[in-house]
Order: C-alpha cells, then structure tokens, then sequence
C-alpha cells in the first residue's frame, strides 16, 4: 500500500504505508476494538429483540392441473409448467386480494396484504406454494388458508378449467420467521469492529510526522548524524530531587 505524504514541489515521491506499523497500532488498541464490539452487537441485538416486531411465517401448497391432465402426455405436464407461472399472477391478483381482505376483516389495502405473500414454484413441479408472513402466528394461518380457498375458486371460475387443488394447508408456526437477533447482534459487532478499524487505519494513513531515521532521510533528504537517546523519566526526577536538596544545604550554610 502506498500514500503520498507532504512534498516539495515537482517532488513525485510516494510514501509507503508499512502493513507491519498498522498491524501493531491495531494489535495496540484491540482494547477498543472489543469494546466497540460488544457495544455495537449489544445494541444491534437488542434493537433487535425489543423493538422490531417478530414475524412469523405460515406456508400452503396447490396442486396445479390442466383440464386433461394424464400422467403419460408430454404435453400436459408441459402446459402444467405453464399454468403455474400464470397462476402465480392470479394468486396476487386485486380481486382474489381484496376478497381475502374482505372476508377476514383484516382491515388493510389490497397492495399492503400482497406485500405480505410470497410465491414459489420448485423447479420442473407443478406445486405453488404461497407463503404468509404476519405478526400475528394464528392470523397468518388463516390469511394464507384463505387465500388458497379464493384462488382456487377464482382460477376454476374466470379460467374455465379444473381449479387447483389445495393439497397441503397452512399450520400455525411455533417459531418466528424474523428477526434473527444473533445474526443482527453479529453484523452489529461486525460494524463496530469494521468501525474502529477504518479510525485507526486512517489514523495511520494521515499520520506524516517524523519518527525514525529512515523517514528524515526519505522525506528531507538529510542525512542523519547522531541520534541522542530519551532519558527515563525517573532520572530527570531523581535529579531534580537531587537539585533541590542542595540548594536546601547551601542555604542552611550561609546562614
């Protein structure tokens, strides 16, 4: 990795960020680092768990069938396949939507009760499953039953042919679908951990003082001809100390 630091001009130089520098400070603070993540995944997890409301998830499946089904007719099984796609439109369509609203009182637009239902189709099957998400584990039961009921009565009517059969209804979930609040509280963690790290990192990137001889010479272009080492802090104490005992003895002498 490369940054550029404080040149003169016309100078092209670039300055090398050392990996190895950067590993340490961080190794340095991975005090913060934990505590920032626990902090953000505690909150995270717990933003989780007492504000955002649980849903659950109730499934049902229709058998999907043309008028001359037979097990032995290609094209059967193909116009089949087909129907399924056409029946996924229908199932979600406004007026099988605004009959189930209607019909349960759920007291809720059409487009607000689509957005609680989701079609699957698995691959090379003639079964659609329509799948209900609600707060309520008993209500998404009875909404996804009842939308079962009103396709199947609406496709037999308006297609004119064999309705789909309801081979599997909904059941009333144990478990809620979402949130998952171990997998919020880890990407949590993860934020604040990705967090502290970009701080530090650009701590490091922006940081151009002089501290070691190799970076007089790269960036000033001098030559470094003695070093004169830091003394401790406790001899300059010591010697402080030792200052001001004698200048106590001198001045008990003169009197």
């Amino acid at each position: 990795m490369e940054r550029r630091g404080n040149q003169r001009p016309g100078d092209s130089q670039v300055m090398e960020i050392d990996l190895l520098e950067l590993f340490l400070e961080l190794k340095r603070r991975w005090l913060i680092i934990l505590i920032a993540a626990i902090l953000c995944g505690g909150g995270v997890g717990a933003y989780s768990k007492f504000v955002i409301t649980p849903q659950y998830e109730s499934t049902a499946m229709m058998y999907i069938l043309s008028k001359e089904t037979t097990l032995a007719s290609l094209a059967d099984l193909q116009i089949g396949t087909q129907l399924t796609k056409d029946y996924q439109v229908i199932v979600v369509s406004r007026p099988v939507l605004e009959e189930v609203v209607e019909t349960l009182n759920l007291g809720i637009t059409y487009r607000e009760l689509r957005e609680k239902i989701t079609l699957s189709n698995p691959t090379d099957t003639r079964i659609l499953s329509i799948t209900v998400q609600d707060p309520s584990p008993h209500m998404a039961k009875r909404i996804v039953d009842q939308i079962s009921v009103t396709a199947s009565n609406y496709i037999g009517e308006i297609m004119e042919m064999v309705p789909p059969k309801i081979i599997e209804t909904g059941e009333v979930p144990q478990m809620k679908s979402s949130p998952s609040n171990g997998r919020n509280a880890a990407i949590g963690a993860l934020i604040g951990i990705a967090l502290v790290c970009g701080w530090v990192s650009l701590e490091v990137i922006l940081n151009d003082t002089i501290q070691t001889e190799e970076d007089v010479t790269r960036y000033l272009d001098l030559a470094v001809l003695a070093s004169v080492p830091e003394r401790a802090g406790g001899d300059d104490e010591d010697s402080g100390k030792s200052k001001k005992k004698k200048k106590k003895k001198t001045g008990r002498g003169r009197q």
